[in-house]
């Protein structure tokens, strides 16, 4: 059974059956303005308004999200700054969510993109030609201390600083052994898979018992990162 779609923009809601399918496309790169940003945070909520059982987060056909919309990262530190603690507090809601996230990776996640890939449950890739990683010391940004953390929550150590200190893009394959997708499968298979596992962990798993244990394992980090962000705004600029 499938509710009726809500649309917000770039970012479009639907729920079936017990799984919240978000889906993002903004008909280009999927790039995280406020727009989309907000369009997410209403998702989030609505999730819990409907006590969906899972949620799914998918892109569009070769693009999951390519970070931050660089208009707004380059218009003045202030405006970054602002954008940054928008999608840094997104991504902590992610983290934190009391249900399962699962993330259709249709393509393409760079920089914030690929930082949400490590504050999901599972990810489920795209096999192809895509690029995964946070490339911002490469295009002149630093990576805030909540990204760091984050990724260092879920990436292989073997891995960490060559994705994060070095800025590598990974293929899929690369990807997928340093931590940022759980399985890979061909791109037309990845909602249908990624909604395969949700509607599996909406049917077995017990939302109270969940939601304890999620804040037993990442309540203390994720409100650290909190207690943090005004410090990472504070230290954060772009240098072109």
């Amino acid at each position: 059974m499938s509710q009726a779609m809500n649309e917000s923009g770039s970012v479009s809601y639907q729920l079936v059956d017990a799984v919240a399918l978000v889906t993002i496309d903004d008909g280009k790169a999927n790039a995280l303005g406020h727009e989309v940003l907000g369009g997410l945070e209403a998702a989030l909520d609505q999730a819990s308004a409907d006590k969906a059982g899972a949620m799914v987060i998918k892109g569009r056909d070769g693009k999951f999200s390519a970070g931050f919309d660089l208009s707004v990262m380059t218009a003045g530190v202030e405006q970054a700054r602002e954008l940054l603690a928008r999608g840094a507090r997104l991504g902590l809601s992610i983290f934190e969510c009391d249900r399962p996230v699962v993330l259709a990776v249709t393509g393409h996640a760079l920089a914030m993109g690929g930082i949400l890939l490590c504050s999901a449950d599972i990810r489920v890739g795209a096999s192809g030609p895509f690029k995964i990683g946070l490339n911002e010391v490469r295009i002149g940004m630093p990576v805030p201390s909540f990204a760091v953390e984050l990724c260092r929550d879920r990436l292989s150590p073997r891995h960490f600083n060559q994705a994060i200190q070095l800025g590598h893009i990974h293929s899929p394959e690369e990807a997928l052994a340093a931590g940022f997708l759980d399985e890979l499968v061909d791109p037309e298979a990845v909602e249908s898979r990624a909604m395969e596992i949700a509607a599996e962990l909406a049917s077995v798993i017990h939302h109270g018992p969940f939601k304890t244990t999620r804040s037993n394992v990442r309540g203390e980090l994720a409100g650290q990162l909190r207690d943090g962000l005004e410090r990472d705004m504070a230290l954060f600029d772009v240098t072109g």
